[in-house]
């Protein structure tokens, strides 16, 4: 259970007992190449272990590390978009320390001069600060081939990786809030094509410090690291745990312990790791096999146009230029594929609202049921276009639309050569449709009795079976009127 929370008149945010919380979160994002950082070893996931090595990210003596040039776009265009201040003249740096998954025993970083400053995350609470954004590279990892052996084995496959490390202020008050800067962050980095951002993979991973201190007192208390969090449920379920730990902890009188801990997801705990370290203790020095990178203007400004249109101000261009509700837009701007899809579209069918709800309604159905996305969907833009037009002009029913809408899925062929095909156009003829409204109420006599005995729901049920006889291709309101007339007709309607 997470503590009950209220809003001050400033509007952040305190705990009831009286503690207020401090998180800034540390972002791992490893970037989209198709080569590691500093040398051209594939970064494909899943590939049999250290079979993407070489001599360079294996640490071997002698070897010299080169810079992968998209790696750095990659890196600015998400500070570009975080609206950061780009450092003209950025210097990595050699990080020193030991764990058995870094080869090197120094992981090459930046520190002193990193590739950004400052900047902004716009989430749906309020712009989260960041302090800077630099680049790094991936360490290996470790594989326990049991729970209970004594040894561990070393996949070098993802040592090397270019990583972004973005890095919050003490910004964020709630595990809550945590939560959804990363999931800001997360669309917008896949917007921005800098990651894939697969959380299950590692792509995107987070430390969390988090402190507590007394509700209005300036003073921040002692802060504690929770390294590795994979997923957003992870990320909220350790800051409520350690929320409260360190509540407890202070409530009862004792010091909270500045050191790092991990999350046990079955315990449902963080526990403990390591005593934190301080920057002194990486003992940082200017990386001496690479020279400084130098970001000229022209560069910089090649970079800027591929950034494009954020996640936020799309979602509020939709709601502005097509109508949408909120709601709509949020769900049609959750991806950079489906906000594409959808302007297609609307290019195509002036019926924006109309689109927005067959995309995130029977669309989404059939892909989530095909296990397939917008990216791969068989029903190209100028299909679906084609159809919601052929559905909101009333040329076929919606009944038929959605089962016109999933042949074109699963055949690929367009919506009106379907129609065509099958003579599914809206049946308009009152002759043909009195003769399916006369056998619907001679096979269903109980309904008819029913509605004129005052069930007034009756009607949609036999509306219901004269679209059935006519294979949902009937003109629903012809059919109504139709059928109101011939149960105003009926003899034992003029009796009463």
């Amino acid at each position: 259970m997470l503590p009950a929370c209220d809003l001050r008149k400033d509007g952040s945010k305190k705990d009831m007992n009286g503690y207020e919380t401090v998180i800034g979160l540390e972002v791992h994002v490893e970037l989209a190449t198709a080569s590691k950082m500093f040398c051209g070893c594939r970064t494909t996931f899943g590939a049999e272990p250290n079979t993407q090595v070489c001599p360079v990210c294996l640490g071997m003596p002698g070897v010299l590390p080169v810079p992968n040039r998209r790696a750095v776009e990659l890196a600015l265009r998400a500070a570009l978009a975080c609206e950061s201040v780009i450092t003209q003249r950025c210097r990595f740096a050699r990080k020193n320390y030991f764990y058995p998954d870094l080869p090197k025993n120094y992981q090459i970083s930046q520190y002193e001069e990193p590739i950004a400053r400052g900047g902004r995350v716009l989430t749906g609470e309020a712009p989260v600060r960041l302090t800077r954004i630099h680049l790094e590279e991936d360490a290996g990892k470790l594989v326990h081939p049991t729970e209970s052996a004594a040894t561990s084995l070393v996949d070098f496959n993802r040592a090397g990786i270019p990583l972004l490390e973005i890095v919050t202020e003490p910004d964020i008050r709630s595990p809550e809030e945590a939560e959804q800067f990363l999931v800001s962050l997360k669309q917008m980095l896949e917007y921005l094509e800098v990651s894939d951002c697969v959380m299950e993979q590692g792509s995107l991973r987070c430390d969390a410090n988090i402190s507590v201190k007394a509700e209005g007192s300036d003073r921040l208390g002692t802060k504690v690291e929770v390294k590795n969090l994979n997923s957003f449920r992870a990320v909220r379920r350790a800051l409520a745990f350690e929320q409260q730990r360190q509540q407890r902890l202070v409530r009862e009188g004792n010091a909270v312990r500045q050191e790092t801990r991990l999350w046990d997801e079955e315990a449902q705990a963080t526990v403990p790791m390591r005593t934190k370290e301080q920057a002194h203790d990486y003992r940082y020095f200017p990386e001496p096999d690479l020279v400084p990178v130098e970001v000229s203007a022209d560069w910089l400004n090649r970079v800027r146009q591929t950034v494009g249109e954020l996640p936020v101000r799309r979602r509020e261009r939709f709601e502005k230029e097509f109508g949408l509700s909120a709601y709509d837009a949020g769900l049609i701007t959750a991806t950079r594929a489906t906000a594409d899809y959808f302007e297609e579209c609307v290019q195509r069918c002036p019926h924006p609202k109309a689109v927005a709800n067959w995309i995130t309604g029977e669309l989404a159905a059939l892909l989530k049921e095909q296990d397939r996305t917008v990216s791969d969907c068989p029903v190209s833009p100028a299909s679906l276009a084609e159809l919601v037009c052929l559905a909101v002009s009333g040329q076929v029913t919606g009944t038929v639309a959605k089962e016109v809408l999933r042949e074109s899925f699963l055949t690929g062929k367009p919506p009106g050569a379907i129609v065509r095909e099958k003579n599914l156009g809206r049946i308009d003829d009152e002759k043909a449709l009195r003769e399916a409204v006369c056998r619907a109420m001679e096979a269903h006599p109980q309904a008819v009795n029913d509605f004129l005995s005052g069930k007034k729901e009756s009607l949609g049920f036999l509306i219901g079976q004269v679209m059935r006889l006519t294979g949902g291709k009937a003109n629903p309101a012809l059919v109504r009127r139709l059928l109101s007339e011939a149960l105003e007709n009926n003899p034992r309607s003029r009796v009463q």
